[in-house]
């Protein structure tokens, strides 16, 4: 039985090749659209006179449907 000369895959070599993929991919979205888009800025909210903090949105609401027992 002779061993071949290639490495084996380990663990090790697969996560840092994966690593690697991921911050090229990662590269490779950013640069590119770094000069096209524009910075948005979110404004904060003027803070009502008297409470009404609390907002019943949609995604509230939804919550409040799924977590009936």
């Amino acid at each position: 039985m002779s061993k071949s000369n290639t490495p084996a895959l380990n663990r090790r070599t697969v996560f840092a090749g994966a690593g690697a993929a991921g911050a090229l991919a990662a590269a490779a979205v950013a640069l590119p659209g770094a000069a096209k888009a524009p910075a948005v800025v979110a404004l904060p909210k003027a803070a009502p006179d008297q409470g009404g903090g609390y907002q019943a949105t949609e995604h509230v609401l939804r919550y409040y449907q799924t977590a009936k027992v």
